[in-house]
């Protein structure tokens, strides 16, 4: 049976794992991200610990901005000092098989396609709601990407003309829709937020009943325009979605065509602590190619 490396980088912890191709993790090293020289060296030598005969691709899993067709990490903003990477020429050279480089909400979306939430589905739509907010796009079966690859970067639509800022832009949805905009709120993090909310807090629960509408202004957009069959919401909505779903669906009503409403299930995703690592090893496999 084949087997494939997945590399998950991200701004406080990557892992690098080896897995077989039904998607079974045979093996994980995973380590805190330091700065980049360090961190590329820590790749390396746990690949190489983790290698072997079966292993016929790498894929790495990034946040963006990056270059997914010439393999190039571009600078993104939770890796300071990651300009113009050319990490999959690394990997090749080093190991002598094919490297493939994917933005983290879109590897994402193909994991919980194949192995997750999204199983069965010919259209969907993946959300990152972490500390950021991106979308990756199953158009036809298809990982969809864009002209340029910058598909799905839902968090930079501008929700209001000012407030919270995310993704660059004040008023952004990220702004509004991510760990890191709830926390502009004042009030603590989301996890914190949530704990909060399970202890009856009104002001916790009032955040969590505005995050819900603007989360659910976001998905009749989505909806409205794309026509998905579901979407797979990750992170703070699968532990915390109970604190939201009232808000975020009365707005799903109220704004969304009826028919394309009717077809779309909005469900949590699946893969839970694994997603990551699953979202890495999909990249390799070239799966919705």
């Amino acid at each position: 049976m084949k087997e494939y490396i997945g590399i998950d980088i991200g701004g406080t912890k990557c892992a690098v794992v080896r897995g077989d191709e039904k998607g079974n993790i045979l093996e994980k090293v995973p380590f805190p991200t330091e700065e980049k020289t360090k961190t590329l060296k820590k790749i390396e030598g746990s690949v190489q610990n983790l290698w072997s005969p079966q292993v016929t691709a790498i894929g790495i899993s990034c946040g963006g901005p990056l270059d997914s067709k010439n393999g190039v990490i571009s600078g993104p903003p939770n890796l300071p000092g990651w300009d113009c990477v050319p990490i999959t020429q690394m990997l090749t050279e080093r190991f002598r098989v094919p490297a493939y480089l994917e933005n983290d909400a879109n590897a994402c979306a193909v994991a919980e396609w194949k192995f997750g939430a999204g199983q069965g589905c010919e259209n969907m739509i993946f959300l990152t709601f972490g500390t950021g907010l991106g979308a990756g796009l199953i158009i036809h079966g298809k990982l969809y990407q864009g002209a340029s690859g910058m598909a799905g970067e839902v968090g930079h639509v501008r929700l209001f003309k000012q407030g919270h800022t995310g993704y660059g832009k004040a008023g952004s949805y990220e702004g509004y829709c991510s760990g890191g905009g709830m926390k502009q709120y004042g009030l603590g993090s989301a996890a914190q937020l949530a704990e909060l909310a399970a202890l009856g807090d009104p002001a916790s629960l009032e955040i969590w009943r505005q995050t819900g509408q603007n989360l659910g202004s976001l998905l009749a957009l989505l909806i409205d325009i794309l026509n998905p069959e579901r979407i797979v919401i990750g992170s703070i909505y699968v532990r915390a979605g109970r604190f939201m779903t009232d808000s975020m669906y009365q707005i799903l009503e109220e704004e969304t065509l009826f028919s394309s409403r009717k077809a779309c299930a909005i469900v949590p995703a699946k893969l839970g602590e694994s997603l990551g690592d699953m979202a890495a090893l999909c990249i390799a496999m070239r799966i919705c190619r």
